[in-house]
């Protein structure tokens, strides 16, 4: 005779941030928790974020810092569970931590003090976690879930997924909430990979010979807001922090632009030194001029590839405008093996804004990166996964 499964309240599957967090919430509700993780510990994601620090949030978290086709869905379950609830948690367990630019916080030690606290909180909920549970089935009948996998056979009323996106398959990422979600029945929009670096090919491949320059600017794809942070030349094309922000809003056959003298006002501050009487006019004057601003291998090959065309007033201003507003044309991304995050995901016009339920499906519930919600860098989406996974773990 086949073992009868073992029973519990709730089971969910994926033991990273929204795992881990959603399990603990609805473990110290008194709910009888099984937590299923198919990699052999919990929170691999966790353990390498923020430099091995984990940027565990950002304190000026808005609805704003996010990507979805409904732009909307987000706001509930973000204003149910802020940035300073986690931190107050971060507190309780005495972890140290600081803030750095625009709001990001860290740990002052490890990331490692992350995962700690949250496996602490999943034992204070009577959470049974089981690691290397592989190969998930998923069957529904008589409003109860039963999972099949290499850990055994299990049933709950109730099913969080949060397995993740696609991005860093080498941690173990799998499409599994995509799977699962359009098995019973919900859309997923496209997904691609997000905070990741671009591409270079053709003339622009040129670039990559500045491998390692970085300078501050303001950068932005054509339908997504302007970032002022570093940008990275690599050896393939373009990362840091400003560039993967605008990468979460690129799409194939479109430029970015950048600007790469920001701290320069008015649209002839740059060449300013150039318009005044009697002033010295030719390439090594216009190099010169660049090196007041930026690192001195990036502004000979911009005095190069952005000389004006001549030594007019309106030829130094029309130069300027396109030292501040320069056009990279990106031929694709390094994608997921080297992308922080997934874009898109579980439709959320089938989801439930302060649940996370499927609306069509009692019982089912997606959370975190899965999700079509992706946050800008900086401790958005690790906030993301906090509030989703605190809604949902109030509502099983």
């Amino acid at each position: 005779m086949p073992t009868a499964p073992r029973k519990f309240d709730v089971i969910v599957l994926g033991a990273g941030a929204a795992g881990l967090m959603c399990a603990a919430v609805a473990g110290q509700r008194g709910r009888r928790m099984l937590l299923l993780e198919h990699n052999s510990q919990p929170g691999r994601k966790i353990l390498i974020s923020g430099g091995g620090r984990c940027n565990f949030t950002n304190i000026h978290c808005t609805p704003a810092n996010f990507i979805s086709e409904n732009p909307h869905f987000a706001k509930s379950a973000l204003a149910l569970y802020q940035p300073q609830h986690f931190l107050e948690l971060v507190e309780r367990y005495g972890i140290k931590w600081h803030e750095k630019t625009l709001g990001q916080l860290f740990c002052d030690q490890s990331a490692r003090q992350i995962v700690d606290l949250l496996l602490t909180d999943c034992e204070r909920g009577g959470v049974e976690l089981l690691l290397n549970a592989r190969n998930v089935a998923v069957e529904s009948s008589s409003g109860e879930f039963r999972i099949a996998c290499s850990a055994g056979e299990f049933s709950a009323t109730a099913l969080v997924v949060a397995t993740g996106g696609l991005s860093i398959p080498k941690m173990g990422a799998t499409g599994l909430a995509y799977q699962l979600a359009r098995q019973f029945g919900l859309k997923v929009t496209q997904t691609r990979p997000a905070l990741v670096p671009l591409l270079l090919a053709g003339v622009e491949r040129n670039w990559t010979e500045l491998a390692g320059v970085s300078t501050e600017v303001f950068a932005q794809a054509n339908r997504g807001p302007s970032f002022r942070e570093k940008l990275l030349i690599t050896h393939r094309g373009l990362s840091g922090p400003a560039l993967l922000q605008v990468s979460s809003y690129w799409r194939p056959g479109e430029t970015i632009q950048i600007d790469f003298v920001p701290n320069a006002d008015g649209s002839s501050h740059l060449i300013q030194p150039l318009l005044r009487p009697g002033a010295r006019r030719d390439d090594i004057a216009f190099h010169q001029v660049l090196r007041e601003f930026l690192p001195q291998r990036l502004a000979g090959h911009l005095a190069e590839v952005g000389a004006p065309s001549g030594w007019t007033n309106a030829a130094l201003e029309a130069a300027e405008r396109n030292l501040r507003r320069w056009e990279f044309h990106p031929n694709g991304t390094e994608g997921f093996e080297k992308a922080e995050v997934t874009a898109g995901g579980v439709d959320t016009a089938g989801l439930n804004s302060r649940t996370m339920e499927a609306r069509k499906v009692p019982g089912l519930f997606f959370i975190g990166e899965g999700v079509d919600v992706t946050g800008h860098l900086g401790g958005f989406n690790f906030q993301w996964a906090w509030a989703s996974a605190f809604a949902a773990g109030n509502a099983v």
